[in-house]
């Protein structure tokens, strides 16, 4: 039997947290950074079943939400920014989307991180189109985020008959999930993050079915998203999660709805 060697695991750790945070990484004085360089960094980002690019997405989004602090969350931005991972116009972006699935205070921390580091690195602002710059037809809308939800969630919408469901079909997917600055398969990792946060059932069940239904995600990518959240929001969340994701894989495998 090969045994391991924990001084070979502590230096891919400490690369890997370079690499991951973008700026150089130092020796660990508590057990607890330890822990994130030997197992975090070292084990858990240098798995090659998630891109590195949903990794920083999960990371930045469980960061926002769970508190962690400030100077971590411009970490996670800084990575991604200079591993070319995400660009900046595409972390404006991801703001955005987060603030819709885990409300705007959460969507802001991100925002504002990515504001720091931006000019930290001394970047240009990003050229990103506005939410809405032209008059447009509200039936049109209506239709428009009726299409998108089902595409999206991989099933037709109900009429919106409250005012919640009419934010969800006009802004929601009549505008946020057709925006093109930010790639389908990188919305629903965040979206996973904040469904997963939120402890809602049927969002949680629908979204984790429709993240593989749709072809964005692919069933071992949801496992080894498991793993990644644990390691933000703790093993309990994580563990519930992992039971879901294991059950909507044997119904899309079967071509059965999430609720079916």
């Amino acid at each position: 039997m090969t045994l391991l060697d924990p001084a070979s695991r502590s230096a891919r750790g400490l690369a890997t947290e370079a690499e991951a945070t973008g700026r150089t990484a130092h020796e660990p004085t508590t057990l607890f950074e330890e822990s994130w360089r030997d197992f975090v960094f070292a084990e858990v980002w240098t798995r090659p079943g998630l891109p590195r690019r949903a990794r920083f997405l999960v990371a930045m989004a469980s960061a926002a939400i769970c508190g962690l602090e400030d100077r971590q969350l411009d970490d996670f931005v800084r990575g991604a920014l200079t591993s070319n991972e995400l660009s900046l116009a595409e972390l404006r972006e991801a703001a955005l989307h987060l603030a819709v699935y885990s409300g705007w205070g959460n969507g802001g921390r991100l925002d504002r991180a990515v504001t720091r580091v931006a000019a930290e690195l001394g970047l240009p602002p990003a050229d990103v189109p506005p939410i809405r710059s032209e008059p447009w037809d509200p039936e049109e809308r209506i239709q428009q985020g009726h299409d998108e939800f089902a595409k999206v969630m991989t099933f037709p919408p109900g009429p919106p008959a409250t005012p919640y469901l009419l934010g969800i079909n006009n802004f929601v997917f009549g505008e946020m999930w057709r925006r093109r600055g930010l790639d389908e398969p990188s919305r629903r990792w965040i979206t996973l993050v904040g469904v997963c946060e939120s402890g809602a059932d049927i969002p949680i069940k629908s979204h984790i079915h429709a993240a593989m239904a749709s072809g964005n995600c692919k069933p071992d990518e949801m496992l080894e998203f498991c793993l990644q959240y644990g390691t933000h929001a703790g093993w309990p969340k994580a563990s519930r999660m992992q039971m879901v994701v294991l059950e909507m894989i044997r119904k899309v495998q079967e071509g059965l709805p999430w609720h079916g």
